[in-house]
């Protein structure tokens, strides 16, 4: 299915899909390949193998990709089954958002949880459910990441410099900051971290932290530049 222009199409199954124009598909649509270029809308749930979005897309149902690309917008209306993923620009979900291996350098905004196996971000987030996976790494580089609670393996979280391409001058003199209420896991270093209770066997709290409880089972390092209110070994 090629769309250059502008009309309603029915779904079914194809090989290839790619939409220029604007395009609606009224119907369950399933591909091994599906390109936007332009606008499209999928009213109900999109199956395919290859995900690429360079305009701006909506599923209204559910979406189940092997592979996806985000340069430009996608909205999801359910739950969006992604084995791997890269957003460089926005991703919305309406509810779920699980699979194997993310790349966040835009940003995502998801009002379930999220679960991946490994989860990166360099951009931001909005999850206001629960972020898990065994390795979990947010380089906090400008604006304000929030996630309801964090849980995994290896946490890490850095603060960063978002920095003009090819360049060493920064385009934000303020930096990025993680919010939430609970992170547990095995072995979580943070930094610029705001969080109620942080809890896991080695901890470390780094520079910028803000921190009311810090359970431990193994061993705890706090930095000068941390706050915390009330730490425990358990």
């Amino acid at each position: 299915m090629i769309i250059n222009g502008s009309g309603s199409y029915p779904g079914g199954r194809y090989d290839k899909i790619s939409i220029r124009g604007e395009g609606t598909i009224v119907n369950n649509v399933e591909c091994s390949v599906f390109n936007v270029y332009g606008t499209s809308e999928a009213v109900e749930n999109v199956k395919a193998g290859l995900v690429k979005i360079f305009g701006e897309t909506e599923v209204k149902g559910n979406i189940e990709a092997e592979e996806t690309t985000v340069m430009g917008t996608m909205i999801v209306g359910s739950n969006a089954q992604m084995k791997k993923i890269k957003v460089f620009g926005l991703l919305e979900v309406g509810e779920r958002l699980v699979g194997d291996q993310a790349t966040i350098k835009g940003s995502i905004a998801v009002n379930g949880d999220v679960e991946y196996e490994t989860f990166d971000s360099r951009g931001g987030f909005e999850i206001k459910g629960l972020l898990s996976a065994d390795t979990i790494k947010i380089v906090s580089s400008y604006g304000e990441s929030f996630a309801e609670e964090i849980g995994g393996g290896k946490i890490t979280v850095k603060r960063g410099v978002w920095l003009i391409p090819f360049t060493n001058i920064s385009l934000s003199k303020k930096e990025g900051f993680l919010t939430t209420k609970v992170i547990e896991g095995d072995d979580i270093s943070l930094e610029n971290t705001k969080a109620d209770i942080v809890r896991g066997n080695k901890v470390r709290i780094g520079p910028g932290c803000q921190i009311g409880l810090v359970e431990y089972r193994e061993n705890m390092t706090q930095h000068p530049g941390a706050t915390i209110k009330t730490k425990t070994k358990i």
